[in-house]
């Protein structure tokens, strides 16, 4: 990484700032935190900076309380639960800024941590508002962003900041950036990617880019619709938004071009209706009936996909295959990420339902690298710089 990191910089004693991606999915009736991956990515950071007797000070957002207080959206429960994982207590504060916090920060002793309350309580954070930075920046000596997940964005906790501070990246954001650049810009061939979610217009920047660097393109979810469409099929009540056929068209023709090859699904799961107990059934991509939608990918692809990823050297993967939010239509993602666990290849993942997927299978050891940012790693991977971490600190 040509930034600066954390052990570039001496921070034993110091009140140092760590701008964290704490925003972890919620019980929506108990607030129960339902997946703390997030929490425990960020603890070789934690971990060290307790290490060295650092005055700790987290801070995050969660959730989208667009610069209101939403009692459902407190940091507590979020400190609660970090607390159990470090088996330290983890102090909170009612607000992010202002005389109240800095003094609880000037109660903090070393190597004891504190979470300020929701940063997106104030709406000056994602306005990047200058006055909001250095309220923040008074708070601190250091700063340390280990926040990947939202590194996509200019935001006063990950760019206004560093106008004011030395500023580091943590070891995810190192990790993070490092790995997904490593496997981006020199691949071990043959690559394959694996490309699903649901429109192709928001990721023509990751397709047109990653075309360059892998030998196979397998699509599928909703963004199989468009190539299936540009193909002449016709695809009964699934729908394709205005335009994306011609942009499915414009990058098959592309793939050709460059000799990547370009696969999309042979048969898929059809249902009736939108819903997780629908009528459903295996069809051809030739045979949608009318009005039924397309769930899944069938039996037949998920065997041409197999056979495809297990020549494959390196694999990256963003999307899922299937409607993935209802049980019975989750068969093909589950079935190649079950394929990646046995793989001896670099298996790269990369957004947020595809990580939970594999994380609610018990797999995450057996990838390579699950990023633990959506948003940040596809910028990344349409060859695009990352905002909060241009600005930090030159080596």
């Amino acid at each position: 990484m040509k930034k600066k990191v954390l052990r570039d910089i001496g921070v034993k004693g110091k009140r140092v700032l760590v701008r964290v991606d704490f925003s972890v999915p919620l019980d929506p009736q108990t607030l129960a935190i339902t997946d703390d991956t997030r929490l425990r990515a960020a603890l070789p950071t934690i971990k060290y900076l307790i290490g060295e007797g650092a005055k700790i000070i987290l801070c995050s957002h969660l959730g989208r309380p667009e610069g209101k207080i939403v009692e459902r959206l407190r940091m507590v429960p979020v400190a609660s639960r970090l607390s159990q994982i470090l088996g330290t207590a983890v102090k909170t504060t009612k607000d992010c800024i202002g005389a109240e916090v800095e003094a609880a920060i000037g109660q903090l002793g070393g190597g004891e941590v504190l979470m300020l309350e929701n940063l997106s309580f104030h709406i000056e954070e994602q306005k990047n508002d200058p006055g909001f930075a250095q309220a923040l920046a008074r708070l601190a000596e250091v700063y340390v962003n280990d926040a990947f997940g939202v590194a996509h964005r200019a935001y006063a906790s990950t760019v206004g900041v560093t106008k004011y501070l030395p500023s580091v990246a943590g070891f995810l954001l190192e990790k993070e950036v490092d790995t997904l650049s490593r496997v981006l810009d020199s691949p071990t061939l043959p690559c394959a990617a694996i490309v699903g979610g649901t429109k192709v217009k928001d990721k023509i920047g990751l397709l047109e880019n990653i075309m360059r660097k892998v030998d196979s393109l397998l699509v599928g979810g909703g963004m199989g619709f468009a190539f299936l469409r540009a193909s002449a099929y016709n695809l009964g009540g699934s729908l394709v938004a205005q335009g994306e056929v011609g942009i499915a068209q414009r990058l098959a023709e592309r793939s050709a071009e460059m000799g990547v090859h370009l696969l999309s699904p042979v048969d898929v799961v059809v249902a009736k209706g939108f819903a997780p107990d629908a009528k459903s059934r295996v069809v051809s991509v030739a045979e949608v009936p009318p009005t039924w939608q397309i769930m899944d990918i069938g039996p037949k692809t998920i065997a041409i996909f197999s056979a495809k990823l297990r020549k494959a050297k390196t694999i990256i993967w963003n999307g899922s295959l299937g409607v993935f939010e209802f049980p019975r239509f989750r068969s093909g993602t589950t079935a190649i990420i079950e394929l990646l666990a046995k793989l001896e290849a670099t298996k790269v993942i990369v957004g947020g339902s595809i990580a939970e997927a594999i994380e609610a299978l018990g797999l995450s050891d057996k990838m390579t690298h699950v990023s633990t940012g959506g948003g940040a790693a596809l910028r990344l991977f349409e060859g695009n710089p990352l905002p909060a971490v241009e600005a930090l600190s030159n080596k």
